[in-house]
């Protein structure tokens, strides 16, 4: 099974790169972000917290997610393998992963990083807000609070993955082709 953790802060392509590695591999994209908004949608009470949480650029509970994730893994339990986009986000998400992943014997093959300046950040989720509605996306100020939270909280999570030996980074600025050409040759030595 190949089981991929797609890393980089809000803006950084994930959504776009995921959606490539599914067409070409058979992956079913695990997207808490697309989970919370589901939630959300159907005006759940966990999605009316999350919305709160997230309209202020803060994080979920591990336990919620983490809940939901296993949900959706039981619920494919034929799958080729899984993209992880936007989770884990911080090392107990990491560790709490391993754990959940390793009870349906399975593990992270490996993680992708998508590395880009915080002002391109900012540009692309400005456009990005525009056009979606999202409006954790089209204010300046929660958009920095985001990118904050994430090089203060999940960053780190690069370092588990480091030393796991399971850690590759990508420059995530150019062509969307160019950069998925640069994660096919790692999805390749997997």
């Amino acid at each position: 099974m190949l089981n991929l953790v797609l890393f980089g802060p809000p803006g950084a392509g994930k959504g776009t790169q995921s959606q490539n590695l599914i067409e070409k591999y058979g992956l079913i994209h695990l997207s808490t972000g697309d989970l919370l908004r589901n939630e959300i949608a159907n005006g759940t009470q966990l999605g009316l917290e999350a919305k709160k949480l997230m309209d202020d650029g803060k994080l979920v509970p591990d336990e919620v997610v983490i809940g939901m994730i296993s949900n959706k893994l039981d619920a494919n339990k034929g799958a080729r393998g899984f993209i992880f986009d936007g989770f884990p986000r911080t090392v107990a998400q990491a560790e709490a992963l391993d754990q959940l992943l390793a009870s349906k014997d399975s593990e992270i093959s490996g993680m992708i990083a998508l590395e880009v300046t915080d002002d391109e950040l900012e540009q692309r989720l400005l456009l990005r807000g525009k056009s979606s509605g999202r409006p954790d996306d089209a204010n300046p100020e929660v958009i920095r609070k985001r990118i904050k939270e994430y090089n203060d909280k999940t960053a780190p999570v690069a370092g588990f993955y480091q030393n796991h030996n399971k850690y590759t980074s990508i420059n995530g600025i150019g062509s969307i082709d160019e950069i998925f050409g640069s994660i096919n040759s790692v999805v390749a030595g997997y």
